[in-house]
């Protein structure tokens, strides 16, 4: 496995060609993006402000998931950095399977943007840069917790420091 640079383009015979023009034999190409968030399927929502992305922050969410002006019509699963992914997009998507079937209320609007302002205000507070809006490396289990009473698990998903299991 070798790092390289931006692809030109791939062939039909297998080889790549690069940016830079060098070009190589390849038998499988693992195209690693990072966590640099970029939506072109929602250029209209974007384009109106209803989501934007500054600095790596995805703005307005509220908890990482729903956007307050059109919730819970348009919700993300797996933003959240530093993390288990797989506990974390469930009980996301249980969510917002629940609100969208109506068995779950959000709050409004108002209080969701007022969630997002204090959270904002917090990161800041702290010393967080921007970029940072989305790790969750410090507050996993708590999140993972939250997540878990919203959806009425038993336990409130009683997430257990240092095993990445749990109790549904």
């Amino acid at each position: 496995m070798w790092h390289h640079s931006m692809i030109e383009r791939a062939n039909e015979d297998g080889t790549v060609v690069f940016r830079n023009g060098k070009v190589i034999s390849a038998d499988v190409i693992i195209h690693c993006t990072g966590y640099k968030y970029y939506f072109p399927f929602l250029a209209d929502v974007i384009k109106d402000g209803i989501v934007t992305v500054d600095d790596n922050r995805i703005h307005p969410l509220y908890k990482h998931v729903f956007s307050p002006a059109v919730s819970p019509g348009l919700s993300f699963v797996g933003i959240p950095q530093k993390l288990l992914p797989f506990p974390l997009s469930e009980y996301q998507s249980r969510w917002i399977a629940g609100c969208l079937s109506n068995r779950i209320e959000l709050p409004s609007e108002e209080e969701m943007m007022e969630d997002i302002k204090a959270f904002y205000s917090e990161l800041e507070s702290s010393g967080k840069p921007k970029r940072h809006t989305h790790y969750m490396s410090d507050s996993f289990y708590e999140y993972m917790d939250f997540l878990a009473a919203q959806c009425g698990c038993p336990g409130h998903g009683k997430m257990e420091k240092g095993n990445g299991l749990c109790n549904l």
